[in-house]
C-alpha cells in the first residue's frame, strides 16, 4: 500500500518502496483543550496527588516508547501557590504594616545617623529594605522562641540586614536608643552594636555569625541534620522545631551555599526552610543580568529534590492573571531576563506598559483599566504579607523534604531615587532631606519635615497599639528572637582515671600519636557520664586514622539505619550504619564536617546539651581549606576539639606537596579563642584533652582546642613527674643533658621531630662536648600570648613590680644557646624568640612538601638530628663559645651538603 503523505520540512517527492515516511501531526487547540479538561477532571475528582501520579506514569510510558521528552526542573515564572489555595491572613495586616514601617525607618535612621557623625562608618540599608516583609511575617506568625517546654526555632538571619533586627529589638524595648546611636561604634561609652551578627561581641543577642556569605546556608543544613541526630540518639525529645535560613540570591554563587543541598533532601530534613531574598542584585550589579536567577535556583533545588515555593507576584497581579485566560501573561513573565526586570523596577508606569505589556495587544488589553501609576506600584511577592504568609504556612506544614522559598523583592525597596533597585543601592549609606521626606511619606512615619531632617529614632508609647501588638505576637510565639542563652549543665566527672593509662607510656610498643588519641577516644565513648555526649566527626578518613574499630562499637549515624548488608559484614570491623549511630562520617567534605563540629560545639547554647565534638581530619585540609569556618567557630563560641591528623611537612612521608602540612599551626594561631597544641607524646595529649574537658565543660570557658596528630610510630615514654603545668603552658624540660660537659645548649622539640632533638642530644654529648637539654614545646602561641600579656601589663603599670611570663620564668636561669626544631614553619617557634635569653635559632619546614621517606625529607628541610647538631654548634660559635672550624668539620663529619638547595623556595 503506497503513501502519498508529504515529507515534513520539504516538498512532496516521489517515494520508492523502501522509503519510510513519518506524518507530522499538528495538534489543534480543541485536542489540547480535551487533554486539559481531562486533567482538570482528575484534579477535581481525585486531587493533585493522583494527577501527579498519572502525569509521571505518562512520562515514563513515553520514555519507554522512545519519546525523548526534554528535561526541565522549572515551573512557570509565577507563584507556586495560586490564589484559590491561598490561606486567609490571620493577623491585623494594617497594624503589622505600621510596625514594619517604623522598623524600616529606625533601621534607616541608624545607618544614616552613624554616617553623619562618623564619615564612612558603613552599614547597609538596602538589604533589610528588600526583606522587611519576609522577616516581619516570620516574627509575627512563625518564628517560635525558646521556652522551658520547647526549644524554639533556629533562625539564621541575613547578616547585611542587621540594622532591621536591631531596630525591631529597639521597638521591643530590648535595645536602647543610645545603643542604636552607637551602631558600628562598639567602643563608645554606653556600648554600641556590632556591624553584623557576632555572638562573640553580643553574646546574649546573636546566635549565629552569618555575614561571611555562603556559610549560614551550609551551617543551617548541618544544624537541621544535627537536630535529628540528637533526637535519634535520644539526647533530646523529638519536636517540630524548624531551622530557618535567610540568604540572598547573589549569595548562592558561593559554593558553600548550595554545596550540601543534596544532603538535606537525602536526609529528608523537613525541619529545614531556606528563604532566598531574590532581589536580583548583588553588590556590584545584577546577579544574572542575562539570565533568570530564580529559575536557575528552582532548577537546582528541584533537581536536588527540595520542595520549591516561588513567591514572585503580589496580590495586585491576581486580577490581571485571572483575566489572562490564554496564559499570555505567564508566558511573558518567563521571557524577560533579570536585567530587564531590574530596569522595569526603576522605570515609570508608562515604561512598564510599553516594554512589559506592549509586545502584544492582548496583554495591553489586560492592563487597560490601570493607570500608569498603578502599573508602577504593582507589588512583587516578597513585599506582600499575604503571599509570604501563604508560602511560610505551606513550608512549615510540608513533610518529607526541605523547603526553599524563592521570594522576588526589590533591593532598596522604599528608597526611591536614592537607590531603589539600582546597582549602587548595596553601598547606600546616606539620604538627603528630600529623600528622607519621601521615605517618611511613603511609609507613613509620624514626623514633620523639620524633625524628619534630623532622622530621629521613633518608638511609639508603651501603650500604643503598635507596641502592644508587637509584644503580644512575640509572647504568643514563645519570646524574643534573636536571643542567645548558654544554659547547659556543667559536667562534674573526674577524668584522671579515664586518662591514667596514657600517662604510663607504651613501654617497647611503638604507636603514633594518632593511635594514642583514638585509644583515648575509645575510652571516652565508654565513659558513663561523657560517653553519650562525645561526637566523633570524620570526613571519610576514619580508616586512615585507625578509627574503624569504632564502627562496630558505636556505629555510624544514619537517619534511616542500614538498609543493606555491607560487603565486609563477616569481618570484625565492618561498616556499620545505625539510626542511633554516634560517629558522623561526613564523606569527602571538610566544610560539611566543620559545620557539624559547629553545630555540636554550640549545642550547649542551642539545645542546652553539652555535646563534645572531636573532629579529626587530614591536617592539610583544615585551616588552609576551611579557615573561614574555623574563624566563625571562634565567633560563635564553639567548644570542642579539632584534631589535625597526618600532620607535619616530613612526617607524612610519600604524599608530597598537596598533602604535607607545615603551616596549620601558624594559621590556627590567628583565632583568638583557639588553643593550638603540637604534642609529641601520648601523655601530653591526655593532659591536654583532660584540661580541655575541665575548662570547656566544667568551668564553662568558651574556647576550643586544636591538636596536631602524627602517623609516625615510636615508643611512648611515661610522663615525667611534675610536668603537667609545663605541658599546658607550652614548654617544659623533657630530658636534661648529661653533666660535666664544656658547653651548654637547649633544644626545643615538638611532635615527632622531638626525636631529632633527642638524637642530636646524644651526638652533641658524645662528639662535641655539649650538654643539651631537650625541652618539649607544646604550644608556642600560648607562650607568646602569655609574654605579650605580661609585657603589656608592665608597660601600663611601670611603678608596680613587673610580671614575668612563663617562658622567662623557666628559662631565665638557664645558660647556653637555644635551638628550636619542629615539623612546621620556622615562624611558629620564632613567635617566642624575643623572650628567649640570647635569642633563638629555629629549624623548620618552610617551603612546599615533597614525596619521599621521612629520613630524606628531614634532611631536605634541615630538621633531622644532624642539622639540629649543626645549628646548635653554629649558635655556640656565634656566641664565641667554640671556633667556627668545629662547625665546618661537623658539617663534613655528619654528611650534610653545604651547597644543598634552599628548601623554602625549591
Amino acid at each position: 500500500m503506497s503513501s502519498a503523505l508529504p515529507q515534513f520540512g520539504g516538498p512532496e517527492e516521489e517515494m520508492g518502496k523502501d522509503t519510510v515516511v513519518q506524518q507530522q501531526h499538528t495538534i489543534d487547540d480543541v485536542e489540547i483543550q480535551e487533554w486539559l479538561e481531562s486533567l482538570d477532571s482528575v484534579l477535581e475528582s481525585s486531587g493533585p496527588e493522583v494527577a501527579a501520579e498519572i502525569l509521571e506514569r505518562l512520562r515514563a510510558h513515553a520514555t519507554v516508547n522512545g519519546i525523548d521528552l526534554p528535561f526541565t526542573a522549572n515551573t512557570p515564572y509565577t507563584n507556586t501557590i495560586p490564589l484559590r489555595l491561598q490561606p486567609l491572613f490571620p493577623g491585623d495586616q494594617e497594624l503589622e504594616r505600621r510596625i514594619k514601617s517604623l522598623i524600616r525607618w529606625n533601621a534607616l535612621a541608624m545607618v544614616v545617623r552613624a554616617n553623619r557623625e562618623e564619615h564612612n562608618i558603613g552599614g547597609h540599608i538596602s538589604t533589610y529594605a528588600s526583606a522587611a516583609t519576609l522577616y516581619e511575617v516570620g516574627f509575627n506568625h512563625f518564628f517560635r522562641g525558646r521556652t522551658e517546654n520547647f526549644e524554639g526555632d533556629t533562625v539564621y538571619f541575613q547578616g547585611h540586614a542587621a540594622p532591621g533586627f536591631y531596630s525591631r529589638a529597639f521597638m521591643e524595648g530590648r535595645l536602647s536608643a543610645q545603643q542604636l546611636e552607637n551602631f558600628r561604634r562598639e567602643l563608645k561609652p554606653g556600648g554600641g552594636l556590632s556591624s553584623y551578627p557576632h555572638p562573640w561581641l553580643m553574646p546574649d543577642f546573636w546566635e549565629f555569625p552569618t555575614v561571611s556569605m555562603g556559610l549560614s546556608p551550609l551551617m543551617a543544613i548541618y544544624q537541621a541534620r544535627y537536630n535529628r541526630y540528637l533526637e535519634d540518639r535520644g539526647l533530646k525529645p523529638r519536636t517540630d522545631a524548624k531551622v530557618w535560613a535567610f540568604l540572598g540570591d547573589g549569595e548562592t554563587d558561593e559554593p558553600e551555599s548550595l554545596g550540601a543541598i543534596t544532603l538535606a533532601s537525602r536526609e529528608k530534613l523537613d525541619n529545614l526552610i531556606f528563604v532566598v531574598n531574590c532581589n536580583l542584585q548583588r553588590l556590584d550589579g545584577p546577579v544574572r543580568g542575562n539570565g533568570q536567577i530564580i529559575q536557575e535556583l528552582e532548577s537546582a533545588f528541584r533537581g536536588a529534590k527540595w520542595n520549591v515555593i516561588k513567591v514572585l507576584w503580589g496580590s495586585e497581579w491576581d486580577p490581571i492573571l485571572e483575566r489572562d485566560t490564554e496564559g499570555l501573561l505567564v508566558k511573558r513573565m518567563g521571557e524577560l531576563v533579570d536585567g530587564e526586570y531590574q530596569k522595569l523596577v526603576v522605570s515609570s508606569g508608562a515604561y512598564v506598559r510599553e516594554h512589559f505589556f506592549g509586545n502584544d495587544e492582548r496583554l495591553l488589553k489586560l492592563v487597560e483599566p490601570l493607570p500608569d501609576e498603578a502599573l508602577r506600584r504593582l507589588r512583587l511577592g516578597g513585599h506582600d504579607p499575604r503571599k509570604v504568609y501563604a508560602a511560610y504556612k505551606a513550608a512549615v506544614e510540608h513533610k518529607g523534604s526541605p523547603t526553599v522559598i524563592l521570594a522576588r523583592t526589590i533591593k532598596g525597596y522604599g528608597l526611591g531615587e536614592a537607590g531603589e533597585g539600582k546597582n549602587v543601592t548595596h553601598q547606600q549609606k546616606k539620604l538627603n532631606e528630600e529623600e528622607l521626606r519621601e521615605f517618611r511619606s511613603r511609609f507613613g512615619i509620624p514626623l514633620n519635615d523639620e524633625d524628619c531632617a534630623t532622622v530621629p529614632f521613633y518608638r511609639p508609647s508603651e501603650e500604643s497599639a503598635e507596641i502592644q501588638y508587637l509584644k503580644a505576637r512575640r509572647e504568643a510565639l514563645g519570646g524574643y528572637l534573636p536571643q542567645r542563652k548558654a544554659r547547659s549543665a556543667q559536667l562534674s566527672g573526674d577524668y584522671e582515671e579515664l586518662f591514667k593509662e596514657f600517662l604510663e607510656g607504651s613501654e617497647d610498643r611503638e604507636v603514633s600519636t594518632t593511635m594514642a588519641f583514638v585509644a583515648m577516644l575509645r575510652k571516652m565513648l565508654k565513659d558513663q557520664e561523657i560517653g553519650k555526649l562525645v561526637v566523633p566527626i570524620v570526613p571519610d578518613e576514619a580508616r586512615t586514622f585507625g578509627m574503624e574499630s569504632l564502627f562496630r562499637t558505636v556505629g555510624i549515624y544514619s537517619s534511616v539505619g542500614q538498609k543493606y548488608e555491607p560487603v565486609d559484614v563477616n569481618t570484625l570491623l565492618y561498616y556499620k550504619e545505625a539510626k542511633n549511630g554516634q560517629i558522623l562520617e561526613e564523606g569527602i567534605t571538610e566544610a560539611g564536617s566543620m559545620a557539624s563540629f559547629i553545630a555540636a560545639g554550640t549545642a550547649y547554647a542551642t539545645h542546652g546539651i553539652n555535646t563534645i565534638p572531636f573532629f579529626i581530619y587530614y591536617s592539610m585540609f583544615g585551616f588552609q581549606r576551611i579557615g573561614d569556618q574555623m574563624w566563625l567557630a571562634g565567633d560563635i563560641k564553639a567548644k570542642g576539639f579539632l584534631l589535625g591528623a597526618t600532620a607535619g611537612r616530613t612526617t607524612l612521608n610519600g604524599e608530597g606537596l598537596q598533602h604535607e602540612d607545615g603551616h596549620s599551626l601558624l594559621l590556627a594561631s590567628t583565632i583568638p579563642t583557639l588553643l593550638t597544641y603540637d604534642p609529641a607524646f601520648a601523655y601530653e595529649i591526655a593532659v591536654i584533652v583532660q584540661d580541655g574537658m575541665r575548662r570547656m565543660y566544667q568551668a564553662g570557658e568558651e574556647i576550643f582546642y586544636y591538636l596536631t596528630l602524627y602517623n609516625e610510630n615510636y615508643a611512648m615514654p611515661p610522663m615525667p613527674e611534675g610536668v603537667e603545668d609545663g605541658i599546658l603552658n607550652g614548654l617544659y624540660r623533657f630530658k636534661p643533658g648529661p653533666g660535666h660537659k664544656k658547653h651548654k645548649a637547649h633544644i626545643f622539640g615538638s611532635g615527632p621531630v622531638i626525636r631529632s632533638a633527642l638524637k642530636a642530644q646524644e651526638i652533641l654529648a658524645d662528639r662535641y662536648d655539649v650538654s643539651a637539654d631537650v625541652w618539649s614545646a607544646t604550644n608556642y602561641k600560648l607562650l607568646r600570648n602569655d609574654a605579650l600579656r605580661c609585657q603589656r601589663w608592665n608597660m601600663l603599670h611601670p611603678a608596680d613590680p613587673p610580671k614575668k611570663p612563663h617562658i622567662e620564668s623557666v628559662l631565665e636561669k638557664e645558660k647556653g644557646v637555644f635551638v628550636a626544631v619542629s615539623d612546621f614553619m620556622k615562624i611558629v617557634p620564632d613567635q617566642i624568640a624575643p623572650w628567649v635569653p640570647g635569642g633563638l635559632t629555629t629549624l623548620g619546614t618552610d617551603g612546599f612538601g615533597r614525596s619521599d621517606t621521612r629520613e630524606r625529607l628531614r634532611r631536605f628541610f634541615e630538621v633531622d638530628a644532624e642539622c639540629t647538631v649543626i645549628a646548635t654548634l653554629f649558635a655556640l660559635a656565634q656566641k664565641g663559645q667554640l671556633v667556627r672550624k668545629v662547625v665546618a668539620q661537623a658539617i663534613k663529619d655528619l654528611g650534610v651538603d653545604p651547597e644543598k638547595a634552599f628548601p623554602q623556595i625549591m
